[in-house]
């Protein structure tokens, strides 16, 4: 069994146990949280499709931590110009484990 769930602007495959990596939530580490924007459940009878989203259908997991992505560098240049600019960027990211998919 395994649902689509959206979050942070992105969809993302829930299975339970699985580990997601996801946009940054607000909690503290060990907060369960739910999802209930679910738009796919596939289970052990038949697929359910939402429209967009499947109602009373929640996705719940657990948040394992907070953290910060590797950095990546950022550079721009004008050539000819003697414009050059570096810069960095990470990006904060929470993981969370998928403990239970409940559907209507």
């Amino acid at each position: 069994m395994y649902a689509i769930i959206e979050t942070g602007g992105k969809q993302y495959r829930a299975e339970p146990q699985s580990l997601l990596q996801i946009e940054s939530l607000e909690g503290d580490v060990g907060t369960t949280i739910e999802f209930d924007s679910v738009r796919f459940v596939q289970t052990d009878q038949a697929p359910i499709v939402g429209t967009p989203t499947i109602p009373q259908a929640v996705v719940k997991g657990e948040i394992v931590r907070h953290a910060r992505t590797r950095s990546i560098t950022v550079f721009k240049k004008k050539r000819r110009k003697g414009y050059r600019r570096t810069r960095g960027h990470r990006q904060g990211f929470t993981q969370v484990r998928i403990t239970e998919i409940v559907t209507p």
